[in-house]
């Protein structure tokens, strides 16, 4: 059996898939924040608690925010910060007496979807997640690529390509810089741009509804979010030139994403055509923490 853990600011869940895939439990925590100790006890005792159930142990593997630095071997570049600097693969397996897997959590999406999801018949996929960030992870033959630097998929930290006159050098990004793609494109991101625009404060399934409704200043910020998707996408087609791009996270549940977008990138792709599937992910929210099971082949 694979225990897979998607370990989140908010919620830690595992999963326990059998030899062939099938999900034979899952279960789901709030993630004990206060501090790094807590964050290693939340998820060792959610393993024992499914392994107890189960009556079996298991592999493990654990899809994160950030990943492990290749110069260190301490995690970097979580938005839960205490796991920055913390060497949590050493930690987890120490807890669980047993060497535990992990990877980034956009990563573990990518593997998801390669394996058994909306990739399985696809060489090269690329998954996005688009939701309170924006993150991306990229498998070749199902295997993930992280790069040298671990930063492998990585897109949402580079630039909002074709900046228009109005978008200017951009928002201010925690990142310290300015103008990334997930300034734009998380649910904060697109929020942040409609009250810009309106200076009204919505939450993106309102801003959804009121386009849906033909409300004109929400239209317009649904289609500014299409056009800027559309435009970080076709970076990923004219440098990686994927089989298939996934989409998860909250904003991909936005049905018009999946033909706008495809219907804009072509004016931004490096080709007379674009056949580059966008799909939702087969496995959607369930998808990461399935893809951290999927570590131990």
């Amino acid at each position: 059996m694979r225990i897979g853990i998607d370990l989140g600011g908010t919620k830690t869940e595992a999963i326990g898939l059998g030899t062939d895939g099938e999900e034979l439990i899952r279960r789901r925590v709030p993630t004990r924040r206060e501090s790094y100790e807590d964050v290693v006890a939340t998820v060792a005792d959610l393993v024992r608690s499914v392994e107890a159930e189960l009556g079996t142990t298991a592999t493990v593997g654990a899809g994160t925010p950030g990943a492990i630095s290749p110069a260190t071997g301490l995690i970097k570049n979580a938005n839960l910060t205490v796991l920055n600097g913390r060497p949590l693969d050493r930690d987890l397996s120490q807890a669980l007496d047993r060497d535990v897997r992990i990877a980034n959590d956009a990563d573990c999406l990518a593997l998801s979807e390669a394996t058994d999801g909306a990739g399985a018949e696809k060489r090269t996929v690329f998954a996005v997640i688009i939701g309170t960030g924006t993150g991306g992870g990229l498998t070749v033959d199902r295997g993930i690529v992280t790069g040298p630097n671990a930063i492998g998929g990585e897109w949402g930290h580079n630039p909002l390509p074709w900046p228009t006159a109005e978008e200017g050098a951009g928002p201010d990004c925690y990142c310290g810089r300015r103008g990334c793609i997930e300034t734009y494109l998380s649910g904060p991101g697109m929020a942040a741009d409609h009250e810009r625009s309106t200076a009204m404060s919505m939450s993106p399934p309102e801003i959804v509804e009121a386009a849906r409704a033909g409300e004109a200043g929400a239209e317009a910020t649904l289609e500014r979010y299409a056009d800027r998707l559309a435009r970080g996408l076709a970076t990923l087609i004219n440098v990686i030139d994927p089989d298939v791009i996934v989409l998860a996270g909250g904003m991909s549940q936005i049905a018009e994403l999946y033909t706008e977008v495809p219907a804009r990138w072509q004016e931004y792709v490096f080709s007379d055509t674009v056949s580059t599937p966008l799909v939702p992910a087969v496995h959607g929210d369930s998808s990461g923490v399935r893809g951290a099971a999927w570590l131990w082949k």
